[in-house]
């Protein structure tokens, strides 16, 4: 009778959630996002009441505005419901994510513009396209954005993605040789997204096999990645 083999016990991780820093601290800085950086940092001493932060996604736009928020105590306004947060912004500055993720609405942008500018305050707008993208049909606000101080946030350059994906693995109090980093940095697409997806298939592939990262793993998960597979083999 032949002893039939059963595979050891894979150890399934549980997904209880990273958190990623957003702290001033964290934020890696290059010559892709340094003009943006600097902006922030030079709050409140901005060229114009109401600044766009444009970059493609998972360009670290989240990030900067986090910063910004925190450092300025704004007020976080939700896209689809300007008109609610209008009454009760007072002086306080205040802060619209991804503005271009859906149809704008202009009429709340607007009048949110105006409230802004009539305290004496301040609006920090971040979105994937350039304002004049955007479809906007309404004239003054038309007119409003043009005025709006608008800085580009641009595809990250190595060291950012290098940093970056360090960061991602230190979230995740994960520690991985600088040989695997600029292995990842060289073959996945330039982009923050994609840092994040691979570092997180990466993260749970160990723990599953129980064993470190490494370039051969990591040379794993990118040909995954690039061959379009939800999962790769464990």
């Amino acid at each position: 009778m032949t002893a039939q083999r059963t595979d050891p016990p894979r150890q399934l991780p549980l997904d209880l959630g990273h958190g990623t820093g957003y702290s001033r601290d964290e934020l890696v800085v290059s010559g892709t996002n340094s003009q943006a950086a600097a902006l922030v940092d030079r709050w409140p001493d901005w060229p114009s009441p109401v600044v766009v932060l444009a970059g493609p996604a998972g360009s670290g736009k989240t990030h900067l505005a986090s910063i910004w928020r925190a450092r300025a105590n704004a007020m976080a306004v939700d896209a689809g419901r300007m008109g609610d947060s209008i009454a009760s912004l007072g002086a306080r500055p205040a802060l619209i994510d991804d503005v271009d993720a859906g149809a704008v609405d202009e009429q709340g942008l607007f009048h949110l513009i105006n409230a802004v500018r009539g305290a004496g305050s301040t609006l920090l707008l971040t979105a994937r396209s350039f304002p004049a993208a955007w479809g906007v049909a309404l004239p003054d606000l038309a007119s409003r954005l043009k005025a709006a101080a608008t800085v580009e946030i641009h595809e990250p350059d190595d060291l950012l993605l290098a940093g970056v994906i360090t960061k991602l693995f230190a979230d995740r109090q994960v520690e991985v040789e600088p040989h695997v980093v600029q292995y990842l940095v060289r073959r996945i697409e330039r982009s923050l997204a994609t840092a994040m997806r691979v570092v997180e298939r990466l993260d749970r592939t160990a723990l599953e096999r129980k064993m470190p990262i490494t370039r051969a793993l990591a040379a794993e998960a990118v040909n995954a990645m690039d061959e379009g597979q939800g999962e790769f083999e464990i």
